[in-house]
């Protein structure tokens, strides 16, 4: 599915399921249709927290550290559900999100899960696993259908111990994604639903480039840990308000600022460790 284009730069492309091919580049995700009568460049304008649809953590080291990790990147598209490494188990990847959004979730032996994290594109959801030998409890799955660039675990982490930069930077974006956790894990014990619920799909927001969170009912209920009765009540609530339109697997969100002043206090704490990644 996968081929190397005769370049000094990384880009690599696969012929989509609908017949597209879709280039990746790094720096810019471009969609090419196959008659050649449309190219759109994706990093085009400002995503919402002012970087391009690529990896952040890619794009802030020297280049001539991209270079040396260039040879061993790979292209891969990541649909909804894609499992990026299990409870217990050394992940076989490391994978630098260029679009959608992973979750991170907790699960208890009865099966009830609640989200205590989201990955999109400022890192990789593997950075823990670098710090040691445990793998650690969590398990971590596309929620929001996207793209990556993937690169073996052993391969990484060889470079993880013999490069300083590249050691610095995945130690910081590690120490951001436990703040995270810590964070999240908080909110959801101490906050109401209403409050958790805008503050997650502000979240969202931040890390997409579309107002419309293409999610289902039931999905939206296991990332925030309620019942979906309970999400029901919530989002009829932000909607009325006019806040948010809430249908069968999307949401879209129409008051940005209404919705910040309806999020809990973790809202702008979360958001300031997200600008301030790699400052």
């Amino acid at each position: 599915m996968f081929a190397r284009l005769p370049s000094k730069q990384l880009c690599v492309r696969y012929r989509g399921t609908e017949g597209e091919i879709k280039f990746v580049v790094l720096h810019a995700i471009i969609f090419a249709n196959t008659g050649g009568s449309h190219l759109r460049t994706y990093c085009k304008g400002p995503a919402p927290l002012g970087f391009s649809l690529s990896n952040l953590l890619i794009e802030t080291l020297p280049p001539a550290v991209r270079a040396v990790l260039f040879p061993y990147l790979e292209a891969v598209p990541l649909p909804v559900g894609t499992v990026l490494y299990e409870p217990e188990d050394a992940p076989r990847h490391v994978h630098f999100i260029t679009s959608g959004m992973a979750s991170i979730v907790a699960t208890m032996s009865n099966g009830d899960a609640v989200e205590v994290g989201v990955i999109s594109r400022e890192g990789m959801p593997e950075a823990l696993h670098l710090l040691g030998p445990a793998n650690g409890s969590t398990r971590c799955f596309m929620q929001i259908a996207g793209t990556g660039l993937r690169m073996e675990f052993k391969a990484f982490e060889q470079h993880f111990h013999r490069d300083e930069t590249v050691r610095r930077l995945v130690l910081r974006y590690a120490q951001y994604q436990s703040q995270m956790l810590s964070q999240l894990a908080a909110c959801n014990r101490l906050h109401e639903g209403e409050e958790r619920l805008a503050r997650w799909l502000l979240m969202v927001h931040d890390r997409l480039d579309s107002p419309d969170i293409p999610l289902t009912q039931e999905f939206l209920a296991y990332m925030i840990g309620t019942r979906r009765s309970t999400l029901t009540l919530m989002a009829g609530i932000l909607q009325r308000s006019g806040l948010i339109q809430y249908r069968r697997g999307d949401v879209r969100i129409l008051d940005r600022e209404s919705l910040e002043s309806t999020a809990c206090e973790c809202y702008p704490i979360t958001r300031r460790l997200f600008q301030e990644l790699y400052k």
